[in-house]
């Protein structure tokens, strides 16, 4: 059974996320290891880091990622944007070795109007100018992205670029978002264009590449580039399309985040990953 999970706050202490992530029966957790719209975040402390890791102690089997700022562009035309991201990741490759975090969702950037294939090359490069200064074992999953805007990595051939393109492929990956990649034009509805989907992924990227997901359903249509989560079943997806992904083998034992909208009370969490448990029994 895939591990069905949550992105939750580490708002009081990131420790905290480990007893939300338990209070909504999640076995799967994504965080922001620090405030994601900062540039110059406060390091990890000796005392941070000591209970995170106890907390982690008491829920021993969730797996845990990080999300990338949201800040960060590697694909940036900008040299002080683009300077001051190969600073933040390098940071954040760092913060998630001290937590024993093993991998880290970034998305590919944004090529700012200079067009997709100047956008995907300064990614690289600037991804591994990162990879040069942190030599660690956190893998980087890149994540499919929508197609709004100038955004990067919403088609399959994108990330393959990437991976293909980097000295340091081995330590690359794909978070795989359900909600962007339908937007991106990738139809999961239903069993067949579901694999036919994913089919396309294997041959352009390979399906091992595939380390973690993003569960989301769509605001908006097929193809409609727009970025707009909704919750399980309630949006241009459907239940089927995540029954589709649920009932995969291949992903049997992947971690599976929600990033759908949520209240402080965490109400919707639960009844997101009710819905995707009853998917696995029905």
């Amino acid at each position: 059974m895939p591990l069905l999970g949550a992105h939750e706050s580490v708002a009081g202490g990131l420790h905290l996320a480990f007893e939300r992530i338990a209070q909504v029966g999640g076995s799967a957790l994504q965080i922001f290891t620090r405030n994601q719209r900062q540039w110059n975040p406060s390091p990890v402390s000796d005392a941070e880091q000591t209970l995170f890791y106890e907390a982690w102690e008491r829920y021993p089997d969730i797996p845990v990622a990080s999300h990338v700022s949201y800040l960060v562009n590697l694909a940036s035309g900008k040299p002080d944007l683009v300077k001051k991201s190969i600073t933040a990741f390098g940071d954040e490759l760092r913060r998630c070795e001290i937590l024993n975090i093993p991998v880290a969702v970034i998305h590919p950037g944004s090529h700012g109007g200079d067009g997709v294939e100047t956008g995907l090359e300064r990614f690289t490069k600037n991804l591994d100018l990162v990879f040069e200064a942190v030599d660690n074992d956190v893998m980087v999953l890149l994540e499919t992205t929508a197609g709004q805007g100038t955004g990067l990595g919403s088609r399959f051939e994108e990330l393959a670029a990437i991976i293909d393109g980097s000295k340091y492929g081995e330590r690359l990956g794909v978070c795989l978002d359900t909600c962007h990649i339908f937007a991106a034009g990738y139809d999961i509805r239903n069993r067949e264009s579901y694999q036919e989907s994913m089919e396309e992924f294997d041959k352009t990227v390979g399906i091992e590449r595939i380390k973690f997901f993003h569960l989301n359903d769509s605001k908006k249509g097929l193809a409609s580039k727009v970025d707009r989560h909704e919750h399980i079943g309630k949006g241009e997806i459907g239940l089927e399309g995540f029954r589709n992904l649920l009932m995969d083998t291949r992903f049997s034992e992947h971690p599976m985040t929600l990033e759908t909208p949520k209240g402080k009370d965490l109400t919707e969490d639960r009844e997101n990953l009710a819905v995707l448990r009853g998917l696995l029994t029905a």
